[in-house]
Parts: structure tokens; C-alpha cells; sequence
């Protein structure tokens, strides 16, 4: 009997023992399972981020078209010259404006120019027309510049014309030489230099230079008067 006593000792010692291995087992067991839902092990059914057909790449529909853009207007002033030459600085242009009215004259100092006229709107646009066809459609701009194009006989010149002030400008002579009928016509630029054609009974040539300050200009011996132009 005195044997038994450690006998059943070892052997409750070794049960207890037993007992906490499986306990410390199925402790572990459950952390695991936890660990592995929290990191994702088990993720669930992804949603589809697939864009509906048609829709990739395009724009939402209503959006609202970027606007050309466009040169920048100014209202017209009640009277004004304007004096430039063609972009090819092949020829000149000037353009007198009285009240919402506009005269402007296209000459290339040798055998083409064209008198044009037409209104001037509260925009500063302009669409003048002359004989044959010919036109001028412009814009006064905030620069104070008028900037265009020009229509004769099937050809197109753009141009910019600055304002002008006196003696520059738009000159004009008309008269009867000897029966032969004069039409003369000047632009004098901010430059001071003078583009100009003089018909005599309609047959082109080269305008004499002119004076501005008086307006005379020499021909034939004698002495035309040239005059500023205005609508």
C-alpha cells in the first residue's frame, strides 16, 4: 500500500498533463482561424468593376463643346481712319468710318484697286462691298487695328489696317484734264509713305506722290486737288 500512493500520483500527474496538451491545442487551433479570416484568407465575392459596354473612354453626353476662339471686338468709334498694308506687302488699304458708315479703298499702286463701302456694326465688324464682285469683310479689334480680308477678281488678301491720324489716311482727286476724265485715289500710311493709282479715261498708272498737308498733286503740267475721303 505504501508503493500505490506515488503510483497513483505519477499517474494523475500524467493525466493532468494530458489534459492541458489537448487544451492548449484547441486554444491554438481557434486563434489561427481568427487570424486568418482578419488578413483575408476567406475573402468574399469581389464586386465586378467593369464599365458597362460602350461607356469607356468617352465623354459624359451634354458636355458642352470647347468654343473657337475668336479675335477680340471693339465698338466702332463715330469717326476714325485706318491705314495698313497687306499681309504679302503687296498692297495697301484704308478705311474711313463716320457714324456706323465706312468707305474704304484696295489699290496695289500699279493697275488693281477697288472702292468699297458698307455699314459698321455696334460689334466693330464690317462687310463692305464694290463694283465687280469685290468685298471687304473686317473687325475692328481692341488693338485699335482693323484686321480682314479682301475680295477682288477672284483673289484674297488679308490685312491689318492701324488707326491713322492726319495727314495719313484716304485720298481721293476726280476732274477733267484736256476732256480726258481723271480718277485718282491715295492711301498715305502712319509711315508716311503713299500708295496710290490715277486712271486717265480709265487706263491705269502710278499715282503722282501727293502733298498732304494741301492735297495738290502735280500732272500734265498742272495741278489736281486731292481730297480726304470720308462715307
Amino acid at each position: 500500500m505504501k508503493r500505490s500512493g506515488p503510483l497513483y500520483t505519477l499517474l494523475g500527474g500524467l493525466l493532468l498533463a494530458l489534459f492541458m496538451l489537448s487544451l492548449n491545442a484547441t486554444t491554438g487551433t481557434g486563434n489561427s482561424s481568427y487570424e486568418e479570416g482578419s488578413s483575408g484568407g476567406a475573402s468574399p465575392t469581389p464586386t465586378s468593376t467593369a464599365e458597362p459596354s460602350g461607356s469607356a473612354s468617352t465623354e459624359p453626353s451634354g458636355k458642352p463643346s470647347k468654343e473657337p476662339s475668336k479675335e477680340p471686338t471693339k465698338k466702332p468709334p463715330a469717326k476714325a481712319e485706318y491705314a495698313g498694308r497687306t499681309d504679302d506687302d503687296t498692297s495697301a488699304v484704308s478705311i474711313s468710318i463716320r457714324d456706323g458708315k465706312a468707305i474704304a479703298y484696295f489699290c496695289d499702286g500699279r493697275n488693281t484697286e477697288s472702292w468699297l463701302k458698307g455699314d459698321v456694326e455696334d460689334d466693330g465688324s464690317m462687310r463692305l462691298t464694290g463694283k465687280h464682285g469685290a468685298k471687304l469683310d473686317g473687325t475692328l479689334r481692341d488693338d485699335d487695328k482693323v484686321r480682314g480680308t479682301v475680295d477682288i477678281d477672284k483673289k484674297t488678301w488679308d490685312f491689318t489696317a492701324d488707326r491713322a491720324k492726319k495727314p495719313s489716311g484716304l485720298y481721293r482727286a476726280t476732274t477733267e484734264v484736256r476732256g480726258a476724265e481723271i480718277d485718282g485715289g491715295w492711301i498715305v500710311l502712319p509711315d508716311g509713305q503713299q500708295v496710290g493709282i490715277l486712271k486717265e479715261d480709265g487706263k491705269p498708272q502710278k499715282a503722282p506722290r501727293l502733298d498732304p498737308e494741301t492735297g495738290a498733286v502735280p500732272f500734265d503740267g498742272g495741278t489736281l486737288t486731292a481730297r480726304p475721303v470720308v462715307p
